[in-house]
């Protein structure tokens, strides 16, 4: 039984688990995928069109005739992780197909790695199946190659990240996603409520809606009937039967009418899960403005207390960057401070660091690396001791969990207040034994730690 403290890398996903499923003399395809859930997503649509195709799908090296590998380019860090992935699939296989985020980058990885086979930027799905059909020719069985309605998942069963739109119109001076994923371009509706209806119909419980920038879904689409089609999907989504939990949701004032969606109980079983994760980034306006985000800190404690009004027990998760370029002690103390008034239930750190592209890197006054460690380290004590406090107050509560894995000595759940991975953990350690990885149930919390409950089955 492992702990959970929150994940700090908001450009991590989960570690995906590969299905294998090879027939005899049927190709076979390996996939790593890195980054982010959306990256997660991208991995997911390819290997369903791939698996529809005919290919296997192979959780090692050693069985894949080929390896794409799906790339971050988040932060220098993150390309330094992806040219080590590429290089072990070099390495360990020798036939590797580069695609994702720093696939928008194809001299830069072929400077490193000459002999990829072929490179493709992000959420280009045709060109990544042209390279596999050239690396590796299909060889479909139309009587044996079956595809599930929800196509390949690289989650558990019971949950499911369900992206609802590609790129951002936001200009952050830290951020070169939208250089790599482009402008915000919106799904439809109706085609993201048919794959969410698939997915609960093969088991799914939880739905995680992502995107670059959630609460403006559908602002894009010319002649919309809805200022803020968010609200009309989300209310959808909630008519489902499983939880909806909002990723990457930002602070525009529509979000308010949201928060009546997550205070009520659907009648369908479904819910509208009381939590937004909120990349607020930081409280100090100069800050702010150096960044090119909305410098409302104080208007957006407003905002918060409002929602708490509606939906008292409304979880905020948010990240946040320490040692950005020109902070200084007093703009990191009005950070800590912030904190201290908003209360935050979940939060993830990272210290800056320089992007190529990025235009915050021709800022002045960059923080040397040692007082960025020191602020990273007096931020997340900070955050620790919130978040001790605030478990320590669900201590007596009934909490409804999700199972997420059961092993011999305990159950490790979520409540609504969790997402998987980068959240807490509820763990059941006694009458837990017929307990099964999707079930819904109720526990009595009885035990708190710095990000964990302990609890007890009603």
């Amino acid at each position: 039984m492992s702990q959970n403290p929150p994940n700090l890398r908001p450009d991590l996903a989960p570690k995906a688990t590969l299905p294998s499923d090879r027939r005899a003399g049927q190709p076979s395809i390996g996939m790593v995928s890195l980054g982010c859930p959306k990256a997660l997503v991208d991995s997911e649509r390819i290997l369903t069109r791939l698996r529809a195709e005919g290919y296997g799908i192979s959780a090692d090296y050693a069985g894949a005739d080929a390896v794409i590998v799906n790339t971050c380019g988040f932060l220098d860090s993150a390309k330094a992780e992806s040219l080590e992935a590429i290089g072990e699939a070099l390495a360990e296989n020798g036939r590797v197909i580069v695609t994702g985020c720093l696939g928008a980058e194809p001299d830069y990885i072929r400077e490193h790695h000459p002999r990829i086979l072929a490179v493709t930027g992000p959420h280009q799905y045709e060109q990544v199946l042209d390279a596999v059909h050239l690396a590796v020719p299909p060889s479909p069985d139309p009587f044996i190659d079956l595809m599930p309605a929800a196509g390949v998942k690289l989650t558990p069963r019971h949950y499911s990240y369900l992206k609802i739109s590609e790129g951002c119109n936001h200009k952050c001076k830290f951020c070169i996603i939208p250089d790599m994923r482009g402008r915000l371009q919106s799904r439809p509706q109706r085609a993201v409520l048919r794959e969410a209806e698939k997915l609960v119909e093969s088991g799914v419980k939880e739905l995680l809606v992502i995107s670059q920038d959630t609460s403006a879904y559908g602002t894009d689409w010319k002649d919309r009937d809805s200022k803020a089609p968010i609200l009309d999907l989300t209310r959808e989504l909630g008519q489902l039967g499983a939880w909806v939990r909002m990723h990457y949701v930002y602070p525009y004032p529509h979000v308010r009418d949201l928060i009546p969606l997550m205070a009520a109980q659907s009648s369908s079983g479904g819910r509208v899960l009381p939590y937004l994760d909120i990349p607020f980034q930081h409280a100090h306006p100069d800050t702010l403005k150096r960044m090119a985000r909305p410098a409302a800190a104080a208007r957006t404690l407003d905002e918060i207390a409002a929602w708490r009004d509606v939906c008292p027990d409304i979880t905020l998760r948010s990240t946040f960057i320490v040692g950005y370029p020109g902070e200084t002690e007093d703009e990191f103390q009005t950070l800590l401070d912030w904190m201290d008034e908003a209360q935050l239930d979940r939060v993830g750190c990272f210290q800056y660091e320089n992007v190529a592209g990025a235009r915050s890197n021709a800022l002045q006054d960059h923080v040397p690396d040692e007082v960025k460690q020191d602020r990273w380290d007096r931020f997340m004590a900070k955050a620790q001791a919130i978040s001790e406090a605030k478990l320590e107050a669900k201590v007596g509560t009934r909490q409804q969990v999700i199972v997420d894995l059961v092993e011999d000595d305990a159950a490790t759940c979520r409540t609504m207040a969790d997402a998987p991975e980068i959240d807490g953990n509820l763990f059941i350690d006694t009458g837990h034994e017929g307990l099964k990885p999707g079930d819904i149930v109720t526990v009595d919390v009885d035990e708190a730690g710095e990000y964990d409950l302990w609890g007890r089955l009603v």
